[in-house]
């Protein structure tokens, strides 16, 4: 492994918005690894975030940086998701009115994670929380 970065993400931090993934896109930058992945990891990395401050109780991302993938873990400590199926569909989100008047909570984040992705597994358990796994390929 060439580089690990473990951040923290607050519940309803939402001045911190963004922060997280900023210096994953800053890391990205300085090991060298290509703009079109760095795009991709910075969608995906951003909607997760979001979807820590959004939805859960707080939680972690994880980026793990390889010689030819890199991986981004999304952990959240909440409620779980119910219905899997239901939150991959574009748009559908539970998100709260004062979220959606803040521009946030549009429904599009797990859809545009999986869709930027290479690799997406989620696994989610109610009461216990939400755990992402993307991976990207470095070529």
């Amino acid at each position: 492994m060439r580089y690990k970065l473990i951040l923290d993400v607050k519940r309803g931090d939402f001045d911190a918005a963004g922060e997280a993934s900023r210096k994953i896109k800053d890391i990205l930058q300085q090991l060298g690894v290509s703009s079109k992945v760095i795009r991709k990891v910075s969608i995906a990395g951003y909607e997760g975030e979001m979807n820590l401050a959004i939805h859960s109780l707080g939680g972690k991302i994880i980026l793990e940086v390889g010689e030819e993938e890199l991986s981004l873990t999304i952990k959240d400590i909440g409620p779980g998701i119910d219905n899997l199926d239901l939150a991959m569909t574009a748009g559908w989100s539970t998100a709260d009115d004062k979220v959606r008047q803040m521009g946030f909570g549009a429904g599009m984040g797990l859809f545009n994670m999986n869709k930027h992705a290479d690799n997406f597994l989620i696994t989610s358990k109610i009461g216990a929380g939400t755990k992402i796994v993307m991976k990207f390929s470095l070529e």
